[in-house]
């Protein structure tokens, strides 16, 4: 693999953008993504790329690809039913988690040789507390799905995701 598909998700990034374009427009592919094939699917790939990273037989940022891009595609098919047709949260839920991992990967991850000794010891610290590990935050996201009142739990909790595998990325290659 290349080492720029170490320094971002582009997995995640494409279904973000796609979705977020799927989500303007009512046509045939957005009834097959809200179909709930897609939400088995999506929290079946997001179960096995939580089991692969925590037996260690997928690579971390491409367990965090993986588990992230398919947890939005079953997201999506999961809440689209329940809102209304227009709803903006559909377009910017998405194109806010694509530019924010753009963002990341470019002004944190991409700038992780900046980074002095004493800030990389905090990052190491900080990155094995245990309520940091990445299966715990997989996990807390998938369960934020079933969260459909508190609709902002799930991008607050992607986030976080999304910010830890900024940490991740800039300890692995230091």
């Amino acid at each position: 693999m290349s080492l720029y598909y170490y320094q971002t998700m582009p997995f995640f990034i494409t279904v973000s953008l796609f979705l977020s374009f799927i989500g303007q427009f009512a046509s045939s592919v957005q009834s097959l993504l809200i179909s709930p094939l897609f939400i088995y699917i999506g929290t079946g790939v997001a179960l096995l790329s939580i089991a692969g990273i925590i037996i260690k037989k997928l690579h971390t940022k491409i367990g965090y690809d993986i588990f992230a891009g398919s947890t939005l595609l079953a997201w999506f098919a999961y809440w689209k039913m329940l809102f209304n047709e227009d709803s903006p949260l559909f377009f910017f839920f998405p194109l806010y988690f694509a530019f924010m991992t753009a963002f990341v990967s470019l002004f944190l991850i991409n700038q992780q040789h900046k980074i002095d000794s004493e800030t990389f010891s905090r990052m190491q610290s900080l990155s094995e507390m245990k309520g940091l590990q990445p299966w715990f935050i997989m996990s807390c996201v998938l369960v934020t799905l079933e969260f459909q009142k508190h609709y902002l739990l799930f991008p607050v909790m992607m986030t976080l995701l999304i910010m830890r595998f900024a940490l991740s990325s800039c300890l692995e290659q230091k």
